[in-house]
């Protein structure tokens, strides 16, 4: 027998200095994959927004859900209950809702264990020129039949599949919360405009009063330079500041024409389908903060709530980004029944199994993990920043109307001693005007001093209604977080799951 010939003894000594390199690039590459960015901690989140120094009075409670039923206005009831079921904003905020919540379906969907079923029939020309020519086996046609059910599970040791599930879930919780805060604004745009308008109302009720004042005056004025007595000037004056007055009647009638179109827009009808609204006088309002609104806000405001969530949903997200880094284990299974002869598909000896574990390790992936993790990373940083600016917001916002509130109520305080002053001068020119000491160009004169005040009034007054309003919408306008179990005041307590959306 031949001697096989013996191995080059110079590739001995390449393969022993090539193992040790190739050793050392293995664990170079194991290292690279085995050692992920450390796991990012809750970011600290502040407890409270910040409203101290406010010195402003306290209000019994806080803003109900249905906070605009403390009005006692059957009109301003319907309204509302009209634009919630109408309005094109509120149906775009839900279908947001509807989008986050399929999202979390799609996340949880590719989690745990997916089977499939197929079943295929083909018949096929072999070529015979091909690789094994069809004279060999004897047929030129075949048919190729298979059934079966393939099993794929994908074990999530590192949390990733979980983190993306969970980042969906906070998402969704995040779009219901913004649904919320679009309910509120629609609701708050209601009640002011519906409140604008009836305040138009009182403001035309006292301005007609003051044109028939202004037109009485113009008649003494012209009587008196018909018969000598004033010149021409003061029949002019008075004709001109008959003009004036029939402005401002033309001016706030147009503005509540306006107003009922804006009111009829946020229903969501057109403005001839608006209800016939009765003139209703202005209700009193009283400002002031419920007792501990700079902790309970952060629950309360919507807007807050959203953020917060967001806050999760990105820090679940570096979790994904981080779970990158590590190695994938998936199991797959076959078992089905495969033969090109259609009449033995079904016996035993058709059974096909197959059984395929894979390992998806990361070895080199030219920085882009790591840019990944690090555009995970900003993004929170991002939605941390936008959480603090949203506090910050809210805190503007409601000190804003909580001042203005007690401002306004300062205000309207000396507007009513000026009218009972006025008042008071004019029940003394109308006595003088009965004894005939003076002629009665000085109570109308008076008259007209006070109505121009009582318009004053109802002005401060709409705009203490208009604040008060802004105040609830600031104060959340009724919302609570889902889940009062966990308490989203803690620092660095983010929401926790709720509801359909638990985890």
């Amino acid at each position: 027998m031949k001697a096989l010939p013996e191995k080059d003894p110079s590739m001995k000594h390449v393969f022993r200095a090539a193992r040790p390199i190739a050793v050392a690039a293995l664990s170079l590459a194991l290292a690279a994959c085995v050692m992920p960015p450390r796991r990012l901690d809750p970011p600290t989140l502040g407890d409270n927004v910040p409203l101290a120094g406010l010195d402003v009075p306290e209000r019994a409670d806080w803003p109900s859900p249905e906070w605009w039923k403390a009005y006692h206005d059957d009109q301003l009831d319907r309204l509302i209950g009209e634009a919630m079921s109408k309005a094109p904003d509120l149906e775009v905020a839900r279908s947001r809702v509807g989008s986050a919540e399929q999202s979390v379906r799609a996340a949880a969907a590719q989690a745990g264990l997916s089977i499939d079923g197929s079943a295929q029939i083909s018949r096929q020309r072999m070529s015979e020129h091909g690789l094994i020519p069809a004279r060999f086996l004897g047929f030129t046609w075949y048919n190729q039949a298979d059934i079966g059910v393939q099993l794929q599970y994908d074990f999530d040791w590192w949390g990733k599949t979980r983190a993306a599930v969970e980042s969906a879930v906070d998402q969704a919780h995040a779009a219901e919360a913004q649904r919320s805060a679009a309910a509120i604004a629609l609701q708050y745009a209601v009640a002011d405009t519906y409140f604008g308008w009836q305040a138009d109302q009182a403001r035309l009720a006292l301005a007609r009063q003051q044109l028939l004042v202004q037109e009485r005056l113009s008649r003494i004025a012209q009587l008196r330079v018909k018969q000598g007595v004033d010149l021409p000037d003061d029949a002019s004056r008075a004709q001109a500041q008959l003009a004036a007055a029939r402005e401002i009647l033309v001016a706030i009638d147009r503005s509540g024409q306006i107003r009922l179109a804006a009111l009829a827009s946020l229903v969501g009808i057109a403005p001839d389908q608006l209800p016939k609204l009765q003139p209703r006088p202005l209700p009193d309002v009283s400002g002031g903060l419920p007792t501990g609104a700079s902790l309970d806000l952060i629950a309360r405001r919507p807007d807050i709530a959203a953020s917060r969530w967001q806050v999760e949903a990105a820090l679940r997200q570096t979790d994904v980004a981080r779970a990158q880094f590590l190695p994938d284990l998936s199991l797959r299974a076959l078992a089905g029944l495969s033969s090109i002869d259609l009449g033995k598909l079904f016996s035993a000896s058709s059974r096909t199994f197959a059984v395929t574990p894979a390992l998806h390790l990361p070895l080199f992936s030219s920085g882009l993990l790591q840019a990944n993790y690090g555009m995970s990373k900003a993004q929170l940083e991002g939605t941390v920043a936008q959480y603090r600016s949203v506090v910050l917001q809210a805190a503007r916002d409601v000190a804003t109307q909580a001042l203005t509130a007690e401002m306004l109520a300062e205000r309207r305080a000396q507007q009513q001693a000026q009218i009972e002053a006025d008042q008071q001068i004019l029940r003394a020119a109308q006595a003088r005007a009965r004894q005939g000491v003076r002629d009665a160009r000085e109570p109308l004169a008076a008259e007209t001093q006070l109505l121009q005040q009582q318009d004053a009034a109802t002005q401060l007054q709409a705009q203490a209604v208009s604040t008060d309003l802004a105040l609830i919408k600031s104060l959340g306008g009724g919302y609570r977080m889902p889940d009062a179990s966990a308490p989203a005041t803690a620092p660095t307590s983010l929401p926790p799951s709720s509801g359909a959306h638990s985890r």
